[in-house]
């Protein structure tokens, strides 16, 4: 299996709205232009909050998907 170096990988597991939002923001800010951050929520309100909030600040929503009780995002930066 080959790592994709040019994406990160955030684990915000047990944070509640607002966290899981201003982390990744956070973390997107430090990230380069197209740099992918795959992001790991278990608050039910991140499947709301997260593609609005890739909406609102440019950034692309790739992948957004639920495993159990956890929300992966995939999003790249504007």
């Amino acid at each position: 299996m080959t790592e994709n170096h040019s994406e990160n990988t955030l684990d915000l597991s047990g944070l509640l709205c607002p966290l899981p939002v201003l982390k990744a923001r956070k973390r997107l800010e430090a990230m380069a232009s197209g740099a992918i951050l795959k992001v790991i929520a278990t608050d039910p309100m991140s499947a709301i909050d997260m593609p609005h909030f890739c909406h609102e600040q440019g950034h692309t929503l790739l992948e957004q998907q639920q495993v159990g009780a956890a929300f992966i995002f995939r999003i790249r930066r504007k």
